[in-house]
């Protein structure tokens, strides 16, 4: 019943204006708004600042500086076997495993569709119809810079406005098609295991979604936004760097070709992720 008052309230909230709002508390630089956040969050959620560059809360000049704080060098190790795929995020695997006739497992009576998730683009989609993917939860604790699972050549960007659900584990059971109707930034890249689709979830609350090459990815309306990347261009990012981070934290969807690679067998639904460590190698 809890579950269903949430899920029931989050379709009569203004899930953009509330998001907006929380935003702009979280850019503050006015200390008076900006410490007791960072303070009150890094105590609650046990946040190990130990291993961030700046161990002091203090450092921070906003909430959102401190939620995309960058780690230490050494914090994470990043596989850089040839036929490894690293994981993108510390986080939580939510689903695991193949794309069925072009549907994403999303929960127990729930799936979606791949070509909705790329913002509708059947072309686009095609590589992945039958192909494989991992869906990574963010929670609140967590690292939020995402980073690249192998080398690879950014060929296009689109955005999808969509709605902002909460993407834990009670609105995935419980919102239809959650992951293609949340607004989401879709990364596609050529790598050498084949086209790899690299999909950023926004959620409640999630004030925004950044990348390397874009920054700030806001588009305003309502319709899908698409960029091409040229040769001329050459956005190419290796195996461990970042791709984008998330300010206040979501999902992370990988999407591959089928056969591409085996899922390492440890990491199942509900196992814990460290960004870096070996996500699967090639099949």
């Amino acid at each position: 019943m809890k579950d269903r008052l949430f899920i029931l309230l989050q379709y009569m909230i203004p899930q953009h204006l509330i998001s907006r709002l929380v935003g702009f508390l979280a850019e503050s630089r006015l200390p008076l708004i900006k410490d007791p956040l960072i303070k009150v969050f890094a105590k609650q959620f046990k946040v190990n600042m130990q291993e961030a560059e700046r161990e002091q809360l203090a450092d921070y000049i906003s909430f959102n500086d401190f939620f995309t704080r960058a780690l230490k060098a050494d914090a994470r190790q990043i596989d850089y076997h040839h036929d490894h795929l690293a994981c993108p995020v510390d986080g939580a695997i939510s689903q695991i495993g193949d794309i069925k006739d072009g549907k994403v497992f999303q929960a127990k009576g729930q799936d979606f569709d791949v070509t909705t998730l790329l913002g509708g683009n059947s072309e686009l989609a095609a590589p992945f119809t039958d192909g494989q993917f991992t869906t990574i939860y963010l929670s609140p604790k967590d690292y939020h810079r995402i980073h690249m699972p192998c080398d690879g050549k950014l060929t296009s960007m689109v955005h999808v406005p969509g709605q902002l659900f909460s993407v834990n584990q009670a609105t995935a059971e419980g919102v239809p098609g959650l992951f293609a109707r949340n607004e989401r930034v879709v990364a596609m890249f050529d790598t050498e295991f084949g086209p790899m689709a690299m999909v950023l979830v926004g959620a409640m609350i999630v004030a925004s979604i950044e990348t390397p090459w874009a920054g700030l990815v806001c588009p305003t309306g309502r319709q899908v936004t698409q960029w091409q990347y040229t040769e001329q261009q050459d956005i190419a990012l290796r195996k461990g760097e970042e791709m984008g981070r998330f300010k206040l934290g979501s999902t992370v969807i990988m999407c591959l070709p089928k056969s591409t690679c085996q899922w390492n067998p440890e990491l199942q639904p509900g196992v814990t992720t460290r960004m870096g460590q070996m996500l699967a190698k090639r099949d």
